[in-house]
């Protein structure tokens, strides 16, 4: 699972997404916004590029922690992982 925050320092996390989905190796990955935008334009363009979840992020330390563990939780618990041979021609 990548977590990817929308305001990364010196470079487009969009173009990051873009990147992930360009690439054989990552294209399946799954990816998850995590972003304090609440800009209708981010979530629209997020779920444009292949994100595949948008969590706004918590301001609060220990609310943005509990939103974390609870999507380490989804990632390695309840999500089921892409097969190994899906997007393979």
């Amino acid at each position: 699972m990548v977590l990817l925050d929308l305001k990364l320092p010196k470079i487009d996390a969009l173009e990051v997404l873009k990147r992930v989905r360009a690439d054989p190796r990552t294209k399946l990955a799954p990816v998850v916004i995590l972003t304090s935008s609440k800009e209708q334009k981010d979530l629209a363009q997020g779920y444009g590029y292949g994100a595949n979840s948008y969590v706004r992020k918590p301001v609060e330390f220990t609310e943005f922690a509990d939103a974390v563990r609870q999507l380490g939780l989804y990632g390695l618990i309840l999500n089921e992982p892409v097969p190994p041979a899906a997007g393979t021609p």
